[in-house]
């Protein structure tokens, strides 16, 4: 447990305490695009000790030497029992995990949790802030290629600033951090508890930040699909020509000049979180495929460039 360390002062946002312990997860197949990216900003926020990956018969080299923990399943299950699986699969470890750690952080390869560095120096300072919240989701903005006006990305420098444009999620808001053994549930976007999203805790979504990227990954990911079935009644199954298509379209006919910068203190983010019959609570909102079609395009907050 974790003692108040000190009293609020004047201009601070939340008492801090210790930092916590934290335990940062992800379950992948075939991610070499962006596993090193994620391993090299969760590790350096949290510890690679404190990291695990779950390698879900990876082939393609990408789980090997990176210098934090992996575990190599003997395989999930196909068609609809797979995301079941994984769900239980990351709900159990993470209560497990809740023994040694303060804190377990579930996310994809592809997401980033960056606190406000405006308000934070890091995740352990910002989660020294939030020690009252058992479960916590962030402000979630899919980062996109804006084809007419961004160049290929360069993979050896950070991200963001290269990539300058997202969309406002709020389907994607997930509940990635938790301190209680509460179970997740529909793909980790609930959870059998309370949460809040908290407008100081923004989670970078790099699933569409590159063309030719998202034209390979969208394609592997349609290949899984068909060979076990798995994630089927997801955006996996979009093949990989049709997600650069949809890409494309995302970002038609804006002017970058008028576009402007995301501000999560203008969207009502009290509305989003909802409990369902089933006593879930998730995020809601259309989803995400179409989200992206139609929800107006913002610029990323200048001071998140270059952290990822």
């Amino acid at each position: 447990m974790r003692f108040l360390s000190a009293p609020r002062e004047a201009g601070q946002d939340a008492q801090r305490v210790d930092e916590p312990d934290v335990v940062v997860m992800t379950v992948v197949r075939d991610e070499a695009h962006m596993l090193p990216r994620w391993v090299d900003y969760y590790g350096a926020q949290v510890g690679l000790e404190n990291l695990i990956v779950l390698d879900d018969n990876s082939v393609d080299g990408s789980t090997h030497g990176l210098g934090c923990t992996v575990h190599r399943l003997p395989g999930l299950p196909g068609g609809t029992d797979f995301e079941v699986a994984r769900i239980r699969l990351v709900s159990g470890l993470a209560s497990g995990l809740l023994a040694s750690y303060d804190v377990v952080v579930f996310v994809d390869a592809d997401e980033f949790l960056i606190p406000d560095p405006t308000h934070f120096k890091g995740l352990r300072d910002y989660l020294a802030a939030r020690a009252d919240r058992d479960v916590i989701a962030p402000v979630t903005l899919n980062v996109l290629h804006h084809v007419a006006t961004e160049s290929d990305i360069d993979a050896s420098r950070p991200l963001l600033g290269q990539r300058a444009f997202a969309k406002f999620v709020p389907v994607m808001c997930k509940p990635s951090v938790k301190r209680v053994p509460a179970r997740w549930r529909v793909a980790a976007h609930g959870i059998m508890a309370t949460f809040d999203i908290d407008p100081q805790l923004f989670m970078l979504h790099m699933k569409y930040h590159d063309l030719e990227t998202v034209r390979r990954v969208a394609g592997h990911r349609r290949r899984l699909v068909d060979l076990d079935g798995r994630a089927a009644g997801t955006t996996w199954a979009i093949g990989g020509d049709e997600t650069a298509a949809s890409l494309q379209r995302f970002s038609s006919g804006e002017d970058p000049s008028a576009i402007a910068e995301f501000d999560p203190t203008s969207e009502d983010l009290t509305s989003i979180v909802r409990q369902m019959d089933t006593g879930i609570y998730r995020a809601t909102g259309i989803k995400q495929a179409r989200a992206m079609q139609e929800l107006p395009l913002r610029r990323v907050p200048e001071r998140l460039y270059g952290i990822v």
